[in-house]
């Protein structure tokens, strides 16, 4: 595929921060589940901003304001486009996921749930998607109902389809796991809710920057990423919500921009998505978003799904051969992500030596304790992949590895 319609080693050049060094050596960037890098067109595109048309947005009627509404709606449009979203009064525009889900919890929560009805989840869910719902839960007196996973790092689906009942009023769950990389049947989870009119929301972080996401096609009643995992800035993300649940919710922030009328005896609100959109929002941001998805769309989802499980099966191969490794989470579907933990090496001590070889990947729980804790660790090593890496990263990495866990174990 390097030879062909996807050349890894020309799309890398379009990273500036791919060719920094760290003592002196390449840097090998294997933290993408965390926050990916940054194409020069976005950098651009935001600087572009900077010095041409910064102005605020929507309430201005000079040259400069229009410029700048004009980018930051067309952003919106662009989401819309790329996710499928029948209108785009559906899309808002929010700080990142962990945001939008609150804004669900808070808004659609606090108006719907009441005493004795539960909330669904999963045991692999971020935590950015736990405790939102557990306060909204014990503030309502409802209860949180969790589907387990077995030891593979897979939803066991006929649990899931056991806990939807006629007190399930909601279901939240993610769409891909940030720190073991599984893919779950996430069409059918939606079906099944359905199927007892239950509204879902999907965290759909990680699925964003490796999958194409068609909200039509999934009928999700809400959707939620952060534009920081798919190569654009960090401070903007996207929450979708169909028109009708939106504007039937109350406003989560209030503040300038989201009103029709305001007087001391009553306020009236716009509908959505400005009744979300408090305030003066991440203009830049946002347009830095629709640059990001405009640069992938050039590149095209397919190919890179294509080119990641290359990556997967190498670095799945590479690192298996390890004495003493385990790799953590086997799902059948995943995405390039593998968590690791190796014998008699924790993994804080292989992070922090590994960075001496120029390898930066993350240790920890990975904001999934309850996920570890089902599968047995408190913290593990994890490589998240990107397009932009390549087979020799992969090869030096497990070369590194073997050297780091010789000298932790000598």
């Amino acid at each position: 595929m390097q030879n062909g319609s996807f050349d890894v080693f020309a799309l890398r050049k379009d990273f500036p921060l791919l060719l920094t060094k760290v003592y002196g050596k390449p840097l090998v960037y294997f933290d993408n589940a965390a926050t990916s890098q940054k194409p020069r067109t976005v950098i651009e595109r935001i600087v572009r901003y900077y010095e041409h048309e910064n102005a605020n947005i929507h309430r201005g009627v000079y040259h400069l304001s229009d410029l700048s509404s004009n980018a930051y709606e067309g952003s919106r449009d662009m989401v819309q486009k790329n996710i499928n979203a029948s209108k785009r009064e559906e899309i808002i525009f929010v700080r990142g996921a962990t945001e939008g889900i609150n804004l669900v919890a808070s808004s659609w929560g606090r108006t719907n749930l009441k005493a004795g009805d539960e909330v669904l989840i999963s045991q692999m869910e971020h935590h950015a998607n736990i405790v939102p719902w557990q306060l909204i839960c014990q503030e309502k007196g409802a209860f949180l109902k969790v589907v387990p996973v077995d030891d593979s790092g897979e939803l066991i689906l006929e649990e899931f389809h056991k806990l939807l009942s006629e007190k399930t009023k909601f279901v939240s769950i993610l769409y891909v796991s940030n720190s073991i990389g599984t893919i779950n049947p996430i069409k059918t989870l939606i079906e099944s809710a359905h199927q007892f009119n239950i509204p879902v929301l999907v965290d759909a972080c990680q699925a964003a920057p490796h999958l194409s996401i068609d909200v039509h096609d999934l009928d999700c009643d809400f959707l939620v990423y952060s534009g920081h995992k798919i190569f654009a800035p960090t401070g903007i993300g996207v929450l979708y919500g169909k028109e009708i649940l939106l504007n039937a919710m109350p406003p989560y922030q209030s503040g300038g921009d989201m009103i029709n009328t305001v007087s001391f005896e009553k306020t009236t609100f716009k509908q959505a998505p400005h009744k979300f959109e408090a305030g003066t929002p991440d203009i830049a941001g946002a347009i830095g978003l629709g640059t990001a998805i405009e640069y992938i769309n050039t590149i095209g989802k397919s190919k890179i799904h294509e080119y990641e499980q290359k990556l997967l099966n190498h670095i799945t191969q590479k690192i298996s051969d390890i004495d003493g490794l385990r790799i953590i989470g086997t799902a059948k579907n995943k995405i390039p992500v593998i968590s690791f933990t190796v014998e008699g090496a924790h993994p804080m001590d292989i992070g922090t030596l590994i960075d001496f070889e120029g390898v930066a990947i993350r240790t920890g729980n990975h904001c999934t304790q309850p996920l570890l804790d089902r599968l047995g660790v408190t913290a593990t090593c994890r490589a998240s992949l990107a397009f932009y890496n390549t087979m020799e990263e992969i090869d030096f990495f497990a070369d590194a590895l073997n050297r780091v866990i010789k000298k932790i174990k000598n």
